[in-house]
């Protein structure tokens, strides 16, 4: 498994932790890699994803609630809810240029996120997760760009 494919994973399973039982970000990252390996190139984006993710939680449940008509976000299992929140950061915030990590194709993304749910959730959270991330994707950046 790659790099940053390691570290998707590990970002949420932080959010995954931080969400059950909420404690400071800087102890949920010290206690996770106590227990995990990895690279330090690894921990730095999953540390990325997880940090940039929890700071932006407000903002970008609300894309979500928007990429998701008549569905509650408390609705949505843990995991997808983390899932579709970290996916919806690296595709909308990571590309602004606010980091050491270079952006990522966005079909990219989405079908990271895609495998990440086929394994890590029910198995039609991925055809879910595909949906929603498109809809952001098409509400939130193909909108923006210039015509």
């Amino acid at each position: 498994m790659g790099t940053r494919r390691t570290a998707r994973e590990q970002a949420l399973q932080i959010l995954f932790q931080l969400e059950l039982n909420p404690q400071v970000l800087e102890e949920a990252f010290d206690s996770f890699w106590v227990e995990q390996r990895a690279s330090k190139d690894t921990q730095a984006f999953a540390r990325f994803l997880a940090q940039g993710t929890f700071e932006k939680k407000q903002e970008i449940d609300e894309m979500i609630r928007l990429a998701v008509t008549n569905w509650d976000m408390d609705r949505l299992s843990v995991i997808d809810r983390n899932i579709l929140r970290v996916g919806v950061f690296e595709m909308i915030f990571l590309p602004q240029g606010v980091s050491d990590f270079s952006p990522i194709p966005h079909a990219v993304t989405i079908n990271e996120w895609v495998e990440i749910a086929k394994k890590y959730s029910a198995p039609e959270s991925g055809k879910f997760v595909n949906g929603v991330l498109d809809e952001v994707r098409k509400r939130f950046l193909l909108r923006s760009r210039p015509q």
